[in-house]
């Protein structure tokens, strides 16, 4: 199979049902943004960190496909994707996960700044392209309906990466450097 097919060359591409759309389209810039953060997450899961956080990070990479699957697929063809869909075990697999993580880091009681080991710098990385992608999935979602679970996993994961950012800091000793506005007179 060759890579290259030469059918984008006029600035459109073909959705999972063959019909042709804009490169542009948010349908695209939703499951592109989706593709970006799975290629961040698997930065991320090269860094040096224990071997769970890893394995969950290997395990929301192939939900993202998942996801990627499920917006490059137009509603009124959905029946034609013959895979799993997100289910509410997905999503509470996430939430679970955030539970235990928090159960060894200290109350939060500032906003923190991202950043104090590239690896923890990556995760806020992660984190902002999958809120960059959770605005684009909504914003599709007012044209053209998106299932509810694609939504709140997207939503859900990026709580996830900011508190694996947390985590990182602690198991990295990295400073957790809060934000502390000046206060003005």
């Amino acid at each position: 199979m060759k890579i290259y097919t030469k059918t984008g060359d006029k600035g459109t591409t073909s959705l999972f049902t063959g019909t042709r759309v804009p490169k542009h389209h948010v349908r695209i810039e939703s499951y592109g943004t989706i593709d970006e953060l799975n290629s961040h997450l698997g930065l991320l899961r090269d860094q040096d960190m224990d071997e769970h956080s890893k394995k969950t990070l290997s395990l929301i990479q192939e939900k993202l496909f998942t996801v990627g699957s499920i917006l490059a697929t137009e509603p009124k063809k959905d029946k034609r994707l013959k895979i799993p869909r997100i289910s509410s075990e997905d999503i509470e697999f996430l939430e679970q996960e955030m539970d235990k993580m928090n159960e060894s880091l200290p109350e939060m009681t500032h906003f923190i700044l991202p950043g104090g080991h590239t690896t923890v710098s990556y995760c806020h990385i992660a984190r902002t392209v999958c809120r960059r992608g959770e605005r684009m999935i909504s914003y599709l979602h007012e044209n053209e309906p998106v299932p509810e679970n694609v939504l709140s996993y997207i939503n859900r994961l990026s709580d996830y990466l900011f508190v694996l950012a947390r985590k990182l800091s602690k198991d990295l000793n990295a400073e957790e450097v809060k934000w502390i506005p000046e206060k003005l007179d």
